[in-house]
């Protein structure tokens, strides 16, 4: 993409030349695979552009949703001119150049700025833009793949409609390839005959699955008339090993398995070996990161307190910030983890606790437990022999906290990793922590 060009042409038009994913730019929004939440008969996109205005819009979502092909259609089916700006390329010179033209120019209607990449704009830029925006000499069409409400300025983002592009699914990018096969001249006598490793190699992005096939189209021999492409011409062609990896079959519940019995034996090398593989193959990021969060419960426990909030905001950010960026996340929280001290005590405890319950029958909360919110329960008793801890020295006082009629019992047994617990509690509970369970 040039710094800066205009374009009369419509989406369709495309070099012969150009690659393969070039070549197969939908020509029609009903064209367009995936995106049904956007496009879709209750998409919001359909009904915007229904409407017939197009207000600013931000397109965010990962590497080969369709951000540049949906700015190209939204302009066409508009019958705006469209302008194209790379932010890789383009500065305010640029930008100028662009509010300059659409300042005098002639158009009944307002021109089309499509910005790729818009996160990387600097601050000045963003300012120019925001500048046409409000003055309304252009329609901003941004794309990006970074969270826009962290990486556009506030008052552009203000002025622009968000839309979520969401990562093709296996088979949106089959159906991708298969109309490439069916269509494309140059990919006319071409098989795929391993799809699995195709589309792991694509993980949800369209433009690599495409540009994966046509490399490998071009580097097999043709046999019987056809040209098969198999795991070992992808390999090769791409200079990338294959992970041997389903995520929905058997590698997918071993590799996680390994990956959390490493953090769990303490090897943060052999942990990131395994994160590694599953990055690799395309594995969901929230998947690991939500078998984190319960590991840090499940193994680290109260042997550090600080295990689950980091677990918990891993999860968070890499909700937020997506790949390949949570890569980075992913790999902090994962070190900490199997770096962290362990212990499975509240693990075993609450299981011991609901074996109890499901096996004990009916259990009667104590009147001393019980709150008063009535006259009529106070004069039950309810609350009456309550002792408010935070009255008494240490904020602690020994008080029968189980159901009626039950002994007190211990389910609890901080192990030597969690001794500052243990020593509290035998301090509190001097009979039932006498003694080792």
């Amino acid at each position: 993409m040039q710094g800066l060009f205009d374009t009369d042409e419509p989406a369709s038009h495309t070099n012969a030349h150009a690659p393969l994913a070039e070549r197969m730019r939908p020509r029609a929004l009903d064209d367009v695979v995936g995106q049904e939440h956007l496009l879709g008969e209750q998409g919001a996109l359909k009904a915007l552009l229904s409407s017939g205005i197009l207000p600013s819009l931000i397109l965010w979502g990962p590497p080969g949703t369709g951000k540049t092909t949906l700015a190209r259609l939204i302009a066409g089916a508009t019958g705006a001119r469209l302008h194209l700006l790379s932010a890789v390329d383009s500065g305010v010179k640029e930008l100028r150049e662009v509010l300059a033209r659409a300042r005098h120019g002639n158009s009944a209607s307002r021109p089309v700025v499509f910005i790729d990449e818009i996160h990387r704009f600097s601050k000045s830029q963003q300012d120019a833009l925001l500048h046409g925006v409000e003055q309304g000499l252009i329609t901003l069409i941004g794309a990006t793949t970074e969270n826009p409400s962290f990486e556009v300025n506030a008052a552009l983002l203000s002025r622009c409609r968000v839309y979520r592009l969401r990562e093709l699914d296996d088979a949106a990018i089959r159906l991708l390839v298969e109309r490439a096969l069916l269509t494309d001249p140059a990919m006319k006598n071409v098989e795929v005959e391993d799809w699995t490793t195709l589309l792991r190699l694509a993980t949800g992005d369209a433009r690599k699955a495409l540009n994966a096939v046509e490399a490998a189209a071009s580097a097999t021999n043709v046999e019987n008339s056809v040209k098969r492409i198999t795991s070992d011409v992808l390999e090769r062609v791409l200079q990338q090993n294959v992970v041997r990896y389903d995520k929905r079959g058997e590698q997918h519940y071993d590799v996680i398995s390994a990956f959390i019995k490493s953090m769990r034996g303490s090897d943060p090398d052999a942990a990131l070996l395994w994160l590694a593989v599953m990055i690799e193959a395309g594995e969901d990021p929230r998947f690991i990161a939500r078998r984190m969060v319960v590991f840090a419960s499940e193994d680290v426990g109260n042997a550090d307190v600080h295990a689950l909030s980091v677990a918990v905001n891993a999860f968070l950010a890499v909700e937020r910030i997506g790949m390949p960026e949570g890569r980075i996340i992913l790999a902090q929280a994962a070190t900490y983890l199997a770096s962290a001290p362990k212990s499975n005590a509240s693990y075993v405890a609450i299981d011991a606790a609901l074996e109890f319950v499901r096996n004990g029958g009916a259990l009667s909360v104590p009147l001393h437990l019980r709150n008063a919110p009535s006259r009529h329960m106070k004069e039950e008793g309810y609350g009456v022999e309550y002792k408010y801890p935070h009255n008494f020295e240490g904020h602690v006082v020994p008080q029968h906290y189980f159901a009626d009629g039950m002994s007190e019992t211990r389910w609890y047994s901080p192990d030597d990793m969690e001794s500052e617990i243990s020593n509290r509690l035998k301090k509190i509970w001097p009979n039932r922590w006498s003694e080792e369970p």
